[in-house]
């Protein structure tokens, strides 16, 4: 049954892939019930992506070239807790980063990308990239005619001028966000700066998300027993609060595209193995956002999770 009461004109919809390393602390899960819910994207699929960076603390308990994996299950899990069953096809991404700039890492994730962006439709496409850029990137290394065929959407990199802040989505594959700024694909780019600033509080989500169905409940748990668990950690997470640091990647479309007081077209960098930006010389141009609207990125949210989950 549709929750909704608005149909979104079938000439503003897009085809929209959404990759997420959805394993990856607690953020993900959140975004990708944000992308299901949407009705402007019509999804041909899910791509599950590795976040095999090791931190100090071991986090998460996975071992190296498993963490494609982990993301894929939890992706069926929010599947099944959202009761979409085997509404959309989830394609295995590649569990390691890049070797280097020339060499792709072949998955099926790769594969689907290709597929679906050489398959005729006049509908733009959209890859919404929650995390390291390896599946994209092989998949423009294996089948360059695809930069011409869609649009990357990436949460990533450090904070503008410099980078150089060891920011987890860029340190995941450096080699691959290098193939991707240097190919002729379209980006949008979500630094850090911006993303974190997605900002929600545990007892916000207890009274917006818990109470939404199984779903909900397993958003808010999963999030408040990490929280817990990583309390022991200096800096991160701060205790009472947490960044839903992956939703803008939905908002952005959401929100008037052609607003261009929220972003601005720079000569895309590249950047070097401390992840500090190198300016780009012969590069493409990339459209970098310097701000997004939080209060409508969450409202949006917690509005389509209570229409769809709520009592």
């Amino acid at each position: 049954m549709n929750p909704y009461a608005y149909k979104v004109p079938e000439e503003k919809r897009v085809r929209m892939i959404v990759h997420t390393d959805c394993a990856n602390e607690a953020d993900d899960q959140f975004a990708l019930a944000h992308f299901l819910m949407t009705p402007k994207f019509e999804i041909p699929g899910i791509v599950a992506g590795h976040f095999d960076l090791v931190t100090q603390y071991e986090f998460p308990p996975y071992k190296k070239g498993e963490t494609a994996k982990a993301s894929l299950d939890e992706i069926h899990k929010v599947l099944g807790l959202m009761e979409l069953g085997e509404k959309y096809p989830v394609a295995l991404g590649s569990g390691i980063a890049l070797r280097d700039e020339e060499t792709p890492a072949p998955s099926e994730g790769a594969e689907f990308i290709i597929k679906e962006s050489m398959r005729d439709d006049p509908r733009p496409l959209f890859i919404a990239n929650q995390g390291a850029v390896t599946d994209v990137a092989s998949a423009i290394i294996m089948e360059p005619r695809i930069c011409d065929r869609m649009t990357a959407i990436w949460i990533g990199g450090g904070i503008y001028p410099a980078g150089g802040q060891k920011e987890f989505n860029l340190n995941g594959d450096i080699n691959a966000a290098n193939v991707l700024f240097k190919s002729s694909m379209p980006v949008w780019q979500i630094p850090m700066d911006v993303y974190k600033s997605c900002l929600v509080s545990l007892a916000e989500l207890q009274l917006k998300v818990k109470p939404c169905g199984k779903i909900g409940e397993y958003l808010f748990t999963q999030l408040v027993t990490l929280n817990e668990k990583l309390g022991f950690i200096p800096n991160w997470p701060n205790g009472e609060s947490w960044c839903l640091g992956d939703q803008p990647a939905v908002s952005v479309l959401l929100q008037e595209v052609d607003d261009d007081t929220k972003f601005i077209e720079i000569q895309a960098p590249s950047f070097d193995r401390q992840s500090n930006y190198v300016p780009g010389v012969k590069n493409k141009k990339i459209r970098v956002y310097q701000r997004i609207d939080v209060r409508f990125t969450l409202e949006d949210f917690f509005a389509k999770l209570a229409l769809n989950y709520g009592a």
